[in-house]
């Protein structure tokens, strides 16, 4: 893939929008409820920051994925969860206030843990010589691509919550549709590289993507979390803030590399139909105990 100069510029403002989206959605609270309800939101950034960066570790090498799509792997795993976990987590009857929390807490977490789990993955996939360092100094241009635009929405909400309440579903509208639009012109600009890449990555990313709504909802499980929280937080962890690890492996001034990207293309289009299976699965499931607890 190679980044063109409308996607190039495409991209922060796309991901600029679904972030202030974001931001109009959040309060403080969301971040106060972390210390009212440690359990579930410490299980699931468990979860998120050490058992899916092991897990996609382990599916790049066996996969054998050649070394950039390796690292593009990884950088899809240290991504926080998108904003479309919320609407796949309500319709599936989960814990929305909880998908709001963890994924306020994770995008702020993520701007320390991606630039770690990036550098070990570029020191471990590639040989020195290839290597794109993303270094600590470069952690402010991640602030800025993630947070500001996530503060400047809170503050919106903060000084006008009509307004705010107003404008939080067509932003999400619009944060789809960039997202649509952003994932489509990344295909289409090497469509044939694409389509080599994609038996191999694509099945890395389904592979990927599965196993981290099965963690995300199977480890709170068996921790004894409630199972509207449990389907939160696999929603939560299941769906990965795909335009962001795009965004990041295309930024000239980051990894500017755009066979990173590729992964993270392929899995922003797979997770929106697993993500519904899931949520068909886990809501059947629901509905089926029901009767079951009232005998």
């Amino acid at each position: 893939m190679t980044a063109s100069p409308l996607l190039t510029a495409v991209l922060p403002l796309a991901l600029g929008i679904i972030m202030l989206g974001l931001g109009l959605s959040l309060t403080l609270a969301d971040f106060a409820r972390v210390v009212k309800y440690p359990k579930p939101v410490v299980i699931g950034l468990a979860c998120q920051i050490l058992l899916l960066p092991l897990a996609c570790f382990l599916i790049a090498n066996g996969f054998g994925l050649e070394s950039a799509l390796a690292v593009g792997l990884m950088l899809l795993a240290a991504s926080p969860g998108g904003t479309t976990a919320n609407l796949f987590s309500h319709l599936a009857h989960g814990d929305v206030a909880l998908n709001i929390t963890l994924t306020a807490v994770n995008s702020l977490i993520a701007i320390l843990t991606m630039p770690l789990l990036v550098n070990l993955s570029l020191m471990w996939f590639m040989a020195s010589d290839q290597a794109i360092p993303l270094q600590f100094a470069k952690v402010m241009q991640v602030f800025a691509i993630v947070l500001l635009p996530v503060a400047l929405g809170m503050l919106i909400r903060h000084w006008s919550p009509r307004f705010a309440a107003r404008m939080e579903r067509p932003m999400k509208l619009v944060a789809a549709l960039f997202l649509a639009f952003t994932i489509a012109l990344a295909l289409a600009k090497d469509w044939q590289t694409v389509l080599e890449y994609a038996p191999v990555v694509g099945l890395a990313a389904l592979s990927f993507n599965l196993l981290s709504l099965a963690v995300g909802y199977w480890v709170p499980r068996l921790c004894n979390i409630p199972k509207r929280q449990a389907i939160a937080i696999g929603m939560e962890i299941g769906i990965h803030n795909g335009t962001l690890a795009i965004a990041l492996a295309l930024s000239p001034s980051l990894l500017n590399n755009a066979t990173m990207a590729v992964p993270a293309a392929l899995y922003s289009l797979i997770m929106f139909f697993t993500a519904a299976g899931f949520g068909w699965w886990v809501s059947r499931a629901s509905r089926a105990e029901v009767p079951a607890r009232t005998l």
